[in-house]
């Protein structure tokens, strides 16, 4: 009979509830685990590694149709999905199987099951009540629908997506956010015809303006098409297809329509508001040290407002672990976690976006480096930027409180991002750091250099 008791009871074994689990356990803290399906929750298993996984399936097969521009005689012959498949199963179950070792070994108590929260102290699995010192709520998220947009047939979400054995030969995405543009990327190396409908004005709305207008430049260069400020209205399905309509009157016909309109917390039929969780909207309401207004009571991850990222997740509950055991840990500064989407070319990105700025400090300063002067960038054939932004007007010192990224690869470069937001460093700081060359990881050096006043190249 596993322990009903511990310093720490964690309901959800999601990024962030294994990421608490496994700090707490290190801390001394005894836990218990719970979890319904498998250990490693929605990012292991149905996002950021079985995405991440198609994204370089779908580089491979770029990379075979572009050989001739490298000297290089390949030719694409097809997509083997069953293999594309092998391969994305093979890399998330040696991972599984990593972390489960991680938990056997930190002798974590995990149990199996649907658990309810019954408050205050307890969660209940199949008859079994687990009680904690401490409770952390880490049930995760789901891909969520529009109202009165049934799933199911050809209509699919991102789970069912990566559940496909074959290659659509025309999609439509409905949504253009990071889980939206990631699945078209996907198709459309793969060879589909792929069409995104964005209700707000443009592709990636969450992220700079520039970096939205670069990444549409370079869909249409790849005959992505897509089409945003319009509004989805509908869908018919039969056997041969979907016809999806638009507000504007359009009607587009396709294999398939994937709902990628963002996700739900899942946060109903667990007990949190029959517990007195206080909720709204279905999140979780925190404190910046993610406590609830229950004492002992925190919750992690996608169930609390704000950005949607495993990394995040991780950290929160990181931080919960530390402040159960009485480490006082620094509060996350959400602004400063990196953000990246791995479409091709990859947006990444860390700190304001430049209107964000504005309405923060009044006056800012802001840079674009193009990646056409960067020795990599060109060897790599990718085109893109780095855009600086810099509290204070030209003249004036202040730090850099954004850098938005867009180019192949990009995504590689937002560790040095974050610690120049994170650090609050100004251009004066990273300016005189040496950058390897050549690396695009250069570009990130060239950019500040200029910010500093003193560019080195003049493709700034």
């Amino acid at each position: 009979m596993a322990d009903t008791s511990a310093d720490i009871v964690i309901l959800g074994g999601g990024s962030g509830g294994y990421a608490c689990a496994l700090r707490a356990a290190e801390l001394g803290l005894s836990v218990v685990l719970i979890e319904k399906d498998k250990l490693g929750g929605t990012c292991l298993h149905r996002g950021c590694i079985p995405t991440k996984a198609l994204l370089h399936a779908a580089e491979i097969a770029d990379t075979a149709r572009e050989g001739d521009a490298f000297g290089v005689k390949t030719s694409l012959e097809g997509i083997d999905m069953s293999g594309v498949n092998a391969y994305r199963d093979g890399v998330v179950s040696r991972l599984y199987k990593g972390l489960q070792g991680m938990i056997k070994a930190k002798k974590i108590t995990v149990v199996e099951g649907e658990g309810t929260f019954v408050g205050p102290d307890s969660v209940e699995v199949d008859g079994t009540r687990y009680t904690g010192a401490n409770v952390v709520l880490a049930t995760g998220s789901h891909a969520r629908s529009l109202p009165g947009l049934d799933l199911g047939g050809r209509v699919i979400t991102s789970d069912d997506a990566l559940r496909l054995d074959y290659v659509p030969d025309r999609v439509v995405v409905l949504g253009g956010g990071v889980i939206g543009v990631e699945f078209a990327s996907v198709w459309r190396s793969f060879g589909a015809e792929v069409t995104i409908v964005e209700a707000l004005p443009r592709l990636v709305p969450a992220e700079d303006e520039y970096l939205s207008k670069q990444l549409e430049r370079a869909f249409r260069k790849r005959g992505i098409a897509f089409k945003t400020g319009v509004r989805f209205s509908g869908v018919t399905q039969d056997d041969s297809g979907v016809s999806v309509s638009l507000e504007s009157g359009e009607q587009l016909d396709a294999d398939l329509l994937l709902v990628a309109v963002g996700r739900g917390p899942n946060t109903s039929g667990v007990g949190y508001e029959e517990a007195g969780v206080a909720m709204e909207r279905g999140f979780v309401q925190t404190d910046d040290l993610q406590r609830t207004n229950l004492p002992n009571v925190y919750a992690v991850g996608d169930i609390v407002p704000g950005l949607q990222l495993a990394h995040r997740g991780f950290q929160q509950g990181i931080l919960v672990a530390e402040q159960i055991a009485g480490l006082e840990p620094t509060p996350i500064d959400e602004t400063g976690i990196p953000r990246v989407t791995y479409c091709e070319p990859e947006v990444a990105s860390v700190g304001l976006t430049e209107a964000a700025a504005k309405e923060k400090y009044g006056e800012v300063q802001t840079l674009v480096y193009d990646l056409g002067g960067n020795g990599k960038s060109q060897i790599l054939k990718t085109s893109g930027a780095v855009k600086l932004v810099k509290a204070g007007a030209k003249g004036e010192s202040g730090p850099v409180v954004g850098v938005h990224l867009v180019g192949a690869r990009v995504g590689e470069l937002i560790g040095e991002a974050q610690l120049i937001y994170n650090w609050e460093a100004h251009a004066e700081d990273v300016a005189p750091l040496i950058h390897a060359h050549p690396t695009q990881n250069e570009a990130l050096g060239e950019a500040h250099l200029a910010l500093a006043g003193k560019p080195l190249h003049a493709h700034a």
